[in-house]
């Protein structure tokens, strides 16, 4: 098992930089798949990038390539989402989740949740 704690939101001008960070713990941290998901006022929680358990594949969101970028240290428990160029659309609450499994793509492949993490990007 794995507890998630994120940290790093706050709020930030548009075309601004946040970097989010998730730290975890427990023994198996670098067994599981890391994803961050959000979930903005009024609308279902949607992933937006997730990474391997040794870091060589991610992926993401066609709304965030090229601007957003995942990353994890195995040796330090902690999984960063570095945020660039933000956008009022990217306003949300930010969720780091850990999955079992080879995927990560959908909701249904996470077993563990942070609390999550306020992200505000003003126009």
């Amino acid at each position: 098992q794995v507890q998630l704690v994120e940290s790093g939101g706050g709020l930030v001008q548009a075309g601004g930089s946040l970097r989010l960070s998730c730290a975890a713990s427990g023994r198996t941290f670098s067994s599981y798949a890391m994803g961050w998901l959000r979930q903005a006022p009024g609308k279902e929680r949607e992933f937006v990038a997730g990474i391997s358990w040794s870091g060589g594949s991610r992926s993401y969101v066609d709304s965030v390539k090229g601007r957003f970028t995942i990353s994890r240290d195995n040796a330090k428990k902690t999984v960063y989402l570095q945020m660039n160029s933000l956008k009022p659309e990217d306003t949300a609450v930010y969720y780091c989740a850990a999955a079992l499994g080879s995927s990560w793509s959908g909701l249904a492949d996470y077993a563990y949740w942070g609390q999550g993490t306020q992200v505000t990007v003003s126009s």
